[in-house]
């Protein structure tokens, strides 16, 4: 049987997000539900909430106490229903993105939010050095809206194959870029997808090499394994270091698409202790007679713990190989919209332009707003950079 996922279109900027939920992950407490904002204000400043069940309201606040470590705590006092809340500044303000929903049974909830405008930002690293390659690129990171707003967050991290078509038409393959940055901060703030770190590696004349596993007759290649070993041993140990991150294998995506589609499948299959969430956009699943989606069939060992989302054009852009990797993962018990997710968009090509267009829905998939602080809450963190 066919399944895919349901397309949704592009999330557009909304002014009231108030219908939208976020479940929280908890902790236990006893006899009252507590709220706990963790938000610098600033000296003179401070923090209300307003919710959907009493004592909590959406047409006057609730007053929070400062603590130790800039957290604003708001206590029930009794025992209340699920509900939900959003957090203000100076009683003017609404955080951005969805309302938090809390369930039922007194728990204690720390939220991270943000209040200024939802654009992220860019930074590159020129000259970045492969010592498993012998060459250099650059690295172009998105950080989130929140980033320099609130210093107590932390952000899962997706790695993307050529970066340089990701941001900027300018440096895109054809002039057409994938528009990441305004995918995500419309997603952000509509509610749709949690914050997160994008970084763009730059490919490199020899993109054929370090995106292929293993040799092709026609084009050579087969270098993958040591890309791979620059990105989980270079790239991420420095991302961490510099970066507010969540550097758990769980909280970490790959994305790539053509070639890039295939180095990301093959990573989730061979080193999974890098990443969780994989997104294959327009995979060369042909390369070299189809030799990955054979190496999955025929691999003896336990499925790897990861979530792939697989997609491509119809017809055409690899949409039959697709078809094949995609029933070779459910035979070997992938489940459909929870470790497997497909997409065939009709008449889509195989071009930048086209995967800008879906790239909304491996982040949805992955990185939905319903789950930012059940990921937060039991993720590894480094030190703060």
């Amino acid at each position: 049987m066919t399944q895919h996922l349901r397309l949704r279109p592009r999330a557009t900027l909304a002014p009231s997000l108030l219908s939208i939920s976020l479940l929280l992950t908890v902790l236990p407490a006893a006899n009252a539900a507590t709220v706990r904002v963790h938000y610098d204000t600033g000296l003179g400043n401070a923090i209300t909430l307003r919710g959907d069940v009493a004592p909590l309201s959406w047409t006057s606040s609730a007053a929070t106490t400062w603590t130790t470590g800039n957290v604003w705590v708001w206590n029930s006092s009794t025992s209340m229903p699920a509900f939900a809340f959003k957090p203000l500044l100076n009683d003017e303000q609404w955080s951005v993105g969805a309302n938090y929903q809390v369930p039922a049974g007194d728990p204690v909830v720390d939220v991270f939010p943000f209040f200024g405008t939802a654009t992220g930002s860019l930074e590159k690293v020129d000259n970045f050095y492969s010592p498993q390659l012998n060459n250099q690129r650059t690295l172009i990171l998105y950080l989130p809206p929140s980033y320099d707003e609130n210093a107590a967050k932390r952000y899962p991290v997706v790695y993307m194959h050529d970066g340089q078509n990701l941001f900027d038409p300018s440096t895109s393959f054809g002039g057409s870029e994938w528009e990441v940055d305004e995918t995500l901060d419309s997603l952000v703030a509509s509610g749709l997808a949690r914050e997160l770190i994008v970084v763009g590696i730059y490919n490199t004349s020899g993109r054929i090499d370090e995106y292929t596993p293993v040799p092709d007759p026609d084009y050579g290649g087969g270098n993958g394994d040591a890309y791979l070993d620059f990105v989980q041993k270079t790239v991420k140990p420095y991302v961490d270091g510099h970066y507010r991150t969540i550097s758990d294998a769980g909280a970490t995506g790959m994305i790539g698409s053509s070639l890039g589609g295939l180095i990301t499948c093959y990573a989730g299959w061979t080193r999974s202790d890098f990443a969780h969430n994989l997104g294959c956009m327009s995979s060369s699943f042909w390369w070299n007679d189809e030799w990955l989606t054979d190496l999955v069939a025929a691999d003896t060992n336990p499925n790897p713990p990861v979530r792939i989302y697989l997609d491509s054009g119809n017809p055409g852009d690899g949409y039959q190989e697709t078809i094949r990797m995609r029933d070779t993962l459910a035979e070997r018990g992938f489940v459909f919209n929870d470790t497997l997710f497909h997409w065939a968009e009709a008449g889509a090509q195989h071009n930048e332009a086209a995967w800008a267009e879906r790239f909304h829905q491996p982040i949805e998939t992955f990185y939905p707003f319903s789950q930012e602080l059940d990921v937060a809450a039991t993720a590894t963190v480094v030190a703060n950079p």
